[in-house]
């Protein structure tokens, strides 16, 4: 093999160095990128959508008591299930001025993981861009303890970290960011964390986010149970508690109870930086679990809270009790405008956010469990039409569940469309309890909704239908049976025939936007 003559090598070795002085000078952030991993599951891929469904979360977000926080605990579950527990953590923080914000996730992809990860530097990206990593605040962490290395595997799919990122992106937008996943929650590892985060704080404004949801997969009320023993733990600021709780609720055996705290680490690890920081207060600000949400179910739920550390003192420090629910009171005028406000909200922020709304307000009479349909019109013509007969939920859930089955699952109409939304005309039937009747001649024409089963197979019609098509008793009940895919006249053997009353209320008496909140 011939030589290459020294000129040539001379040009190579300088084209090399050139090259490695060249990268040596871009910064991390050109050149490592945290590419989105949980985009178009848990939260919109797309960043119109995202962008509205953040701010849409925040606005409907519990109010801020003025207390600048050192840490917030918020959950990371899709957004149509925590997203709104997840913006009142946030909202606490905005309006405050923080120069890093510390983002502690838990690591739910890599095995046997223990310790701490640090993301070393680069950009954490999202639909909503690029957010810087603070490479220097990082590697000073990082430095301060041998269990806090760098894995990139356990960056690489872990979501707990990403879903909380558009929320600081959109409240502080220029503020770098720190992160760091944390393995199980050892004692001695989280406290030496904490320990270290506060030193590396203590002399910036930082605000600290702990990812964590709660309790994962026992009944509502179970997880009400749980989830209020430990948060309540967590509000007194001390690990130990929040670690014994855990503990003595694992060990009572509640059915289908998989774990209290699925961050546990990253919570006890903030507490203990806050504590260290200065905290004095803690809030709880709100609570839900899935069985909340519009499409959650009550018998298989996971929990979120909402909980922020300040230095100043805090008078809400207590678990949020549920709203007050009265299956008596009356459905109040500001009742039905706020359920009608509801079912359109729900629906917009289906087709332009990729969002579902949590329904929690405190009228008695929209919490307590009560049947109902939402019935969807667009130029007088029916346009989708589904209800939820049996009162085993709040109403104000069942109206935002029928919304969604109305305007996207009714079987005989397409999806409603966005450039649909505003021809639509919304029209709400709460129920009373349905009851059987001896025979077609207890059945009220114009009074009465009728229930028609037989053979396996049932159809209703609300009070309203028979009235608006001008049917008759007969007719009504021929209809019926078509409608559950019996021949006409099946009604006359044989059929359980049930009637039901409804209140009846739409956007024709109180407009498209009759209040500005439900």
């Amino acid at each position: 093999m011939r030589s290459i003559p020294i000129a040539v090598r001379t040009v190579l070795w300088m084209s090399v160095i050139v090259a490695l002085l060249v990268l040596s000078a871009v910064p991390a952030s050109a050149i490592e990128v945290r590419e989105p991993a949980a985009a178009g599951r848990f939260y919109p891929a797309d960043p119109v959508k995202l962008l509205r469904a953040v701010n849409f979360y925040l606005a409907h977000a519990e109010e801020p008591d003025g207390k600048k926080p050192l840490a917030i605990i918020a959950p990371h579950a899709g957004y149509v299930y925590s997203g709104q527990i997840c913006a009142d953590a946030w909202r606490q923080a905005g309006g405050h001025d923080y120069d890093r914000v510390v983002i502690l996730g838990t690591n739910h992809t890599v095995a046997g993981f223990s310790g701490v990860s640090i993301l070393p530097g680069g950009v954490f990206r999202t639909p909503l861009g690029d957010a810087k990593i603070d490479e220097r605040f990082s590697a000073e962490l990082a430095a301060a303890d041998p269990e806090f290395s760098y894995r990139a595997a356990v960056h690489r799919q872990e979501h707990s970290v990403e879903v909380q990122v558009p929320f600081a992106q959109v409240l502080f937008p220029d503020t770098p960011l720190v992160v760091a996943v944390l393995g199980a929650d050892e004692a001695a590892i989280c406290d030496r964390f904490g320990r270290a985060l506060a030193e590396a704080v203590k002399d910036r404004s930082a605000l600290i986010v702990a990812s964590t949801d709660l309790s994962h997969y026992p009944s509502y009320e179970d997880a009400r149970r749980v989830d209020r023993a430990v948060l309540e733990a967590a509000a007194t600021m001390d690990p130990d508690a929040v670690r014994r709780e855990i503990g003595t609720r694992m060990a009572q055996g509640v059915a289908n109870l998989s774990t209290c705290a699925c961050g546990a680490a990253p919570m006890t690890a903030a507490m203990t930086a806050a504590r260290h920081l200065g905290a004095k207060g803690v809030r709880i600000v709100s609570y839900a679990n899935s069985g909340d949400a519009l499409v959650g179910r009550p018998d298989r739920v996971v929990g979120y809270g909402a909980v922020a550390f300040s230095a100043f003192y805090l008078k809400r420090v207590s678990f949020p009790e549920p709203p007050p629910a009265d299956e008596e009171a009356p459905l109040t005028e500001s009742g039905k405008k706020a359920l009608l406000f509801l079912a359109r909200t729900t629906i917009a922020e289906v087709l332009k956010a990729d969002a579902l709304p949590l329904p929690r307000s405190a009228e008695p009479a929209l919490n307590a469990a009560r049947g109902a349909f939402v019935t969807l019109k667009k130029d007088g013509q029916l346009r989708g039409c589904i209800g939820h007969m049996a009162a085993d939920r709040p109403l104000q859930k069942t109206v935002g569940a029928m919304a969604v089955q109305a305007a996207f699952k009714d079987r005989r109409f397409s999806p409603v469309s966005a450039g649909e939304l505003e021809e639509l005309e919304i029209e709400i039937s709460v129920l009373t309890p349905y009851e059987p009747v001896p025979g077609p001649e207890a059945i009220r024409i114009g009074t009465d909704g009728v229930v028609l089963k037989k053979a396996g197979k049932s159809a209703v019609f609300l009070p309203q239908v028979a009235v608006e098509q001008g049917w008759k008793k007969e007719e009504v009940l021929d209809h019926l049976c078509r409608k559950a895919g019996l021949p006409a006249g099946a009604w006359k053997e044989g059929a359980q025939l049930m009637t039901f009353q409804a209140t009846v209320f739409s956007e024709r008496e109180y407009g498209k936007r009759p209040v500005e909140r439900w």
